[in-house]
């Protein structure tokens, strides 16, 4: 480690709270999938920003929209009309379904807005008389507040975000948790049903758990989910703030199965790299928050909402949704071939350019040897290698994260198979 890097890695020890496991790499540049250290040496990440980068690091069009609106205006008070964020939600009603937006500054606080609307929903009385799940009803002369969860579900930090996750390790040491979540296990329809009560008004869940492993809900499941949620009115909530913008192929994961929820949840790549969230509603739900039920300072302002439009133009025009669907089955035949000649990977499952490996071993110290070999890739649930590239990668630059993948795996499995590249 050079003497630069250590001595800023010595400021962090000494000023910065301590709450991330950080490697012992300091970055000082990026532009698409490439990163560059302190130390003067070229990274290739199959992880950026954990998903943010959806586009990659400094995507010329998002910088150009950065540049072109920090010269105009940056931050408008939410009291007042902006056309760029009018503009935003509207594109995003477009590319998902009909509805109003609420505009966030991360996901985690887009699942706060979540909890927040769908208390406001079961509670409220029936306007003008109305009945029906578009009226937010009361039910058995009570109002409806809980939301059934998944395990191994992942939705944040925040307080109600974090009692909506479904992994205990993470809300250890930080009870009481909100009350209100009900908590089952995914891909199960029948516990669903069975934990449904007159107190239920919604079903959270992640159409892909990211950070509980990469496991994909089944599509028998979600549209059950569907079902069942017309049936005794309730919301069907999909936190996509890791699978939406275009990361598994389509714009949004759910439409691979084409069950529609009633709100959406979005980060992460929405702003290709600049903090923002949006939570999409369809209009009879959105229209329970009124003005002082919710707000937010920082949401939905002009830099941010310029960083929307710039995304959606760049998925749109450069056809990456085109290209994650082209290089995805490519990834995944190198992966899956390897498979079959390393037996310390388990499964090989995912979505588009959302990959996990599952492997018979740890997986952290796969980690640490890709990253010495100067990839970067991540490891969940401790076994799972989760692969989240950006949709600008070039098949070379996959080409070269596989080759050290397969080099570091063999290395691991303590055999030499014939290459994986060769067996596609």
């Amino acid at each position: 480690m050079s003497a630069s890097s250590q001595r800023v890695i010595e400021q962090y020890d000494k000023y910065v709270m301590n709450t991330y496991v950080r490697n012992a790499l300091v970055i000082t540049k990026g532009k698409g999938s490439r990163v560059w250290g302190l130390d003067g040496h070229e990274y290739l990440d199959l992880f950026p920003g954990w998903g943010v980068s959806g586009l990659g690091y400094n995507h010329p069009w998002v910088m150009t929209a950065i540049r072109g609106q920090s010269s105009r205006l940056i931050h408008l008070s939410n009291n007042y009309y902006h056309p760029l964020q009018a503009k935003a939600a509207k594109q995003l009603a477009e590319l998902a379904f009909d509805g109003k937006v609420f505009f966030t500054n991360s996901g985690a606080e887009a699942v706060e807005t979540a909890v927040k609307l769908t208390r406001r929903w079961g509670q409220a009385p029936p306007p003008n008389g109305a009945t029906g799940s578009s009226a937010g009803h009361l039910v058995g002369g009570r109002g409806r507040y809980e939301i059934i969860v998944m395990e191994r579900s992942f939705h944040g930090r925040t307080m109600a975000a974090l009692s909506a996750t479904g992994q205990p390790k993470y809300q250890r040491g930080f009870e009481p948790l909100v009350p209100g979540f009900i908590r089952v296990p995914f891909n199960d329809l029948a516990a669903v049903e069975q934990a449904v009560t007159p107190k239920t008004a919604a079903v959270l869940v992640e159409p892909i758990q990211g950070e509980g492993g990469v496991r994909m809900a089944d599509g028998e499941f979600l549209r059950g989910l569907r079902r069942l949620c017309d049936e005794r009115k309730l919301l069907l909530i999909f936190d996509e703030i890791q699978t939406g913008m275009g990361r598994t192929g389509t714009w949004f994961a759910y439409q691979h199965g084409g069950v529609a929820p009633d709100l959406l949840l979005l980060a992460k790549t929405l702003g290709g790299g600049f903090p923002i969230g949006a939570v999409l509603a369809k209009r009879s739900i959105a229209d329970v928050l009124t003005p002082g039920t919710h707000a937010t300072t920082y949401g939905g302002n002009p830099l941010g909402c310029a960083c929307i439009l710039a995304v959606i133009e760049a998925v749109t025009k450069q056809q990456l949704l085109e290209r994650v669907n082209t290089l995805s089955p490519y990834l995944v035949t190198r992966l899956t071939a390897l498979q079959q000649h390393l037996p310390i990977i388990r499964e090989v499952r995912g979505l588009g350019f959302m990959i996990g490996i599952e492997l018979t071993v740890d997986g952290r110290p796969i980690v640490d040897a890709c990253r010495a070999k100067r990839l970067l890739i991540n490891c969940t649930q401790g076994t799972v290698l989760r692969l989240l590239p950006a949709m600008t990668i070039t098949k070379a630059q996959l080409e070269r994260a596989l080759s050290i993948l397969e080099d570091v795996l063999t290395h691991h499995a303590g055999t030499r198979p014939a290459s994986a590249a060769q067996a596609v």
